[in-house]
């Protein structure tokens, strides 16, 4: 446990403050980049292909760096590693915004990726550490209302942005952001460290997993021998980095976790939801622009999603901290798999207008799901291993997008444009069910543990 988890309340509101603004300068971050890419192509005089880079640059340090940020923050202190990645995420976030070509705008935004992964891998370990258990599920639903709002109003702000000034004021845009939130980060609990240490060797198998992989998929559609050989190397890296952990007390794949049926079922849970959930928000301006909408439109449409998350994060966080998880996540989980399943039988040339509910839907079920399964998976893990259990929270959520955005591309790719987004949507549906349906299996658990 902390040695000052009972914070004042003055105090922890600022840690708590400071926690969320880490989150929203992370999550805006990736929404405003993304709007900029097409200025950045003219601006460095570059291709459309080559400035992706900038968005997978930073994916990639997030997903190579998860898992190692966690085992950091339990071997040096969560809130020392916190604030760590909150100044590595600020100081590249100058070094992107005097980025005079484009590899150095890639090598910079890579290293603010891995600003970034300390963030989220010990933003809700913390939160653990900063109010009471009984209240983690509506620290967590501020935590997803949060991530959805900025998610929603990252590209508006981005656009708003460069209509008066270049791309490299959004980065620039970090930078007091990141001051304030390290300011605020001192208000932060302290918790206690773990003797073991971080071996180098797993980083660095742990980072040629995810390295392989991402290339591997990135490949494996133009070049597909290329691909499917990175593939198989992330596959044999994976290999060798268990065989090495297992035996480890602290393993940077957190082994000892998944052991355990309750964390094991809200990862897997969490991996499925988002895979679904990826797949339909991949299909989704495919299908709005088949309906004739303007990008205004579509932008407004696409909005409604994350602002349901919101207010449904929000308002049923509480719900998270006294009814069962199991029924809450299996009810989310329908609610979100009844909403794409409309979504999927709707005519490919219906009004764009009864899909809106149906998205509202969409965001509703999936913001109580995730606040009732990552309250469970914190609360599945000994407070030690909080940091492994973010590293992991974070990786699947990762893992779950690449697989529900790998799944439309390839739909886009083997179908026609009319008919690929009924079907990612109806995936969709299934994967967000399953994620329900594995949910349930924490009763049967829970009543085993009862009956022993």
């Amino acid at each position: 446990m902390s040695a000052d988890a009972d914070l004042p309340p003055g105090r922890a509101a600022i840690a708590v403050a400071s926690v969320l603004c880490a989150m929203a300068l992370a999550v805006l971050d990736a929404g405003l980049v993304n709007v900029a890419l097409p200025t950045m192509v003219r601006s460095l005089r570059t291709t459309p292909g080559d400035a992706v880079l900038v968005v997978t640059a930073y994916q990639a340090a997030l997903l190579m760096a998860l898992l190692p940020c966690g085992a950091l923050g339990e071997r040096y202190g969560h809130r020392a590693v916190f604030a760590g990645g909150v100044a590595v995420f600020t100081a590249a976030s100058l070094l992107c915004a005097l980025a005079p070509s484009l590899p150095w705008l890639v090598v910079a935004r890579f290293v603010q990726g891995l600003g970034a992964a300390a963030i989220m891998a010990l933003g809700v370990a913390l939160l653990r550490f900063t109010v009471p258990s009984d209240r983690l599920g509506a620290a967590i639903g501020w935590n997803a209302t949060t991530v959805a709002l900025c998610s929603a109003a990252g590209p508006a702000i981005g656009a708003a942005l460069l209509s008066w000034f270049d791309w490299s004021w959004l980065f620039l845009l970090n930078l007091p952001l990141g001051v304030g939130v390290l300011v605020a980060a001192r208000a932060l609990p302290r918790t206690a460290r773990r003797g073991s240490s971080v071996d180098l060797v797993s980083v660095l198998l742990n980072a040629a997993v995810f390295a392989a992989l991402i290339a591997g998929v990135e490949l494996v559609s133009v070049r597909p021998m290329v691909g499917g050989l990175l593939v198989v190397a992330a596959a044999l890296a994976l290999v060798a980095l268990i065989r090495r952990e297992r035996r480890r007390p602290g393993p940077l794949i957190p082994l000892d976790l998944l052991s355990r049926p309750g964390f094991r079922i809200s990862v897997i849970a969490s991996i499925c939801c988002f895979a679904g959930q990826m797949a339909a928000l991949v299909a989704l301006p495919f299908h709005l622009h088949r309906l004739g909408l303007s990008p205004l439109e579509t932008g407004l449409y696409l909005t409604i999603w994350p602002v349901s998350v919101a207010a449904t994060a929000l308002t049923l966080g509480r719900l998270a901290d006294r009814l069962p998880t199991a029924r809450l996540c299996a009810v989310g989980g329908a609610l979100l798999a009844l909403g794409l399943a409309g979504a999927a039988l709707l005519s490919p040339r219906g009004e764009a207008g009864s899909l809106a509910p149906l998205l509202a839907l969409c965001g509703a079920g999936f913001g109580l799901f995730q606040t009732a399964n990552n309250r469970n998976l914190f609360l599945s893990a000994p407070p030690d291993r909080s940091g492994a259990a973010g590293g992991m929270q974070g990786t699947a959520r990762l893992i779950g997008q690449t697989a529900g955005a790998i799944i439309t591309a390839l739909l886009l790719e083997a179908t026609s444009m009319r008919s690929a987004p009924g079907l990612a949507f109806g995936l969709g549906a299934l994967l967000t069910l399953a994620a329900g349906l594995v949910s349930l299996l924490r009763t049967g658990v829970a009543e085993a543990q009862r009956l022993a």
